[in-house]
């Protein structure tokens, strides 16, 4: 009878009570995993969601490695809460650039830069990325002389560098190696691409140079300093460990000489910036003349002269015949041992501006809105450079721009090479060979001799652009 009753007692557990014990259980579970929070959580701390991706949507396409946990982080000075976030876009043609946010230790006379993770192994772990903030990066010449950094997080138990001096402003870490000195390029690849990424900090952001020329410094000081009220950290001289909270290294460029609105900060333009050198140099002109033939001033015109290469050897011919129709004439060559405020100055009193293809016509920038810009091309099939090089940029100044190509008669040219060679029946033979056989022939060699007679009829059009 015991057996039995043991089975009968085992049977009906099963059948009711197992129900209740089964749900007693899971409450105890609960309450005891409520406990161990209560009692561990201190010694707990949330893992870090990371997100990781490269986005090839063209124009943006950038890879990004950003902190989602929303966790706390002491940075800088003020000890504000901020989020560690690295983003590069590495895919643009034209520069790579990388803007980091959170504690940034950037130390003086080094190739390193750090950003603090908020947690240990925030950014990826040891990821890094090595940059040269300079915009022509396809241009291995150029590149040459350029400083290359690298941006990493700190890993582990890696000690971080402490601070020398905190910043309650962001950064902007950039190059003038290169081709900096030619004055296309000072402004192509430095000064619009500085703009573009510094001018929505409205002054309150530091930067920090690398490759430095002090003349060069010197020679622009008006615009570095209307883009920042602070002095320019020479990066490779420096020995101080800056902390920021927002950095760029590297700097934003679209096209030659020009800005893309869709692609800048509060979609800043061309214009935008031919306003802010308005501002920077205190020029007065913001209009072209409206030409009328009994009004008593007369259209100004400039002549980009040149020395060396590229220059008009009849030079006092097109000035007279100008004066023959009616403009008043000024002849001047741009050179960098020019003050750079004066020449503003000069250029900006014009209406028109005329030269052969090369750096002096960046000059364009000053002009006031609607004055005309003629680029003589020429021979070495370089027309496509000169479109892509002041053409564009002159029609997104709102510039009026006009081309004259020479012929074989206007070139110096014949006086060194037979009329059958391959510089005059092939010049796609001597661009193959590369850009410095092309430079060497068409740039270094070649000087123009106008046919006045024929380009007569250019300058009466340059006045009829003015009419409207």
């Amino acid at each position: 009878m015991a057996v039995q009753y043991d089975v009968r007692f085992i049977k009906s557990f099963g059948r009711y009570d197992q129900t209740k014990i089964g749900y007693g259980a899971i409450v105890g579970c609960l309450l005891i995993s409520l406990s161990f929070l209560a009692v561990f959580r201190p010694y707990l701390s949330p893992r870090p969601i990371m997100n990781l991706r490269l986005s090839m949507g063209g124009d943006l396409s950038m890879l990004m490695i950003e902190n989602k946990s929303g966790s706390p982080q002491l940075a800088g000075s003020a000890g504000a809460m901020r989020e560690s976030k690295l983003i590069c876009n590495i895919t643009d043609p034209r520069s790579d650039l990388c803007e980091m946010d959170g504690e940034i230790r950037i130390r003086g006379n080094s190739s390193n830069i750090f950003i603090v993770p908020s947690q240990i192994g925030i950014l990826a772990g040891n990821e890094s990325w090595k940059i040269k903030p300079y915009a022509r990066k396809g241009d291995e010449i150029a590149m040459r002389n350029v400083r290359e950094f690298s941006l990493r997080s700190m890993v582990g138990n890696e000690e971080s560098p402490n601070c020398t001096l905190n910043h309650g402003i962001p950064a902007v870490v950039f190059s003038i190696g290169g081709y900096t000195g030619n004055l296309f390029h000072d402004f192509t690849d430095v000064l619009v691409p500085l703009f573009v990424t510094s001018h929505q900090f409205h002054g309150e952001v530091q930067f920090l140079v690398t490759d430095s020329k002090s003349w060069w410094i010197k020679r622009y000081k008006p615009i570095l300093k209307q883009l920042s009220r602070y002095e320019i950290i020479d990066f490779d001289r420096d020995r101080t460990i800056h902390c920021f909270e927002h950095t760029i290294v590297g700097l934003r460029s679209h096209k030659e000489l020009s800005i893309d609105p869709s692609r800048s900060p509060n979609g800043y333009s061309m214009c935008d910036f031919r306003g802010f050198l308005r501002t920077t140099y205190s020029l007065k002109r913001t209009d072209a003349i409206k030409f009328d033939h009994h009004q008593e001033k007369k259209p100004r015109l400039l002549i980009i002269s040149r020395k060396r290469s590229r220059s008009f050897t009849n030079e006092h011919e097109i000035v007279e015949m100008a004066q023959s129709l009616g403009y008043e004439v000024v002849a001047t060559e741009a050179n960098l041992g020019m003050n750079m405020s004066e020449f503003a100055q000069v250029v900006n009193s014009c209406d028109v501006m005329m030269g052969v293809h090369g750096a002096g016509l960046t000059n364009l920038v000053f002009l006031p809105t609607n004055a005309v810009l003629i680029q003589v091309v020429p021979l070495g099939g370089l027309e496509g450079f000169a479109r892509l090089d002041f053409g564009v940029p002159a029609m997104d100044m709102k510039l009026r721009y006009m081309e004259y190509k020479i012929g074989e008669e206007e070139s110096t040219l014949i006086e060194q090479f037979p009329r059958d060679h391959a510089i005059f029946r092939d010049p796609m033979s001597v661009k193959r060979k590369g850009w410095p056989a092309l430079r060497s022939v068409y740039l270094d060699k070649q000087n123009v001799k106008l046919d006045v007679g024929r380009f007569k009829s250019t300058l009466l059009e340059a006045l009829k652009l003015l009419h409207r």
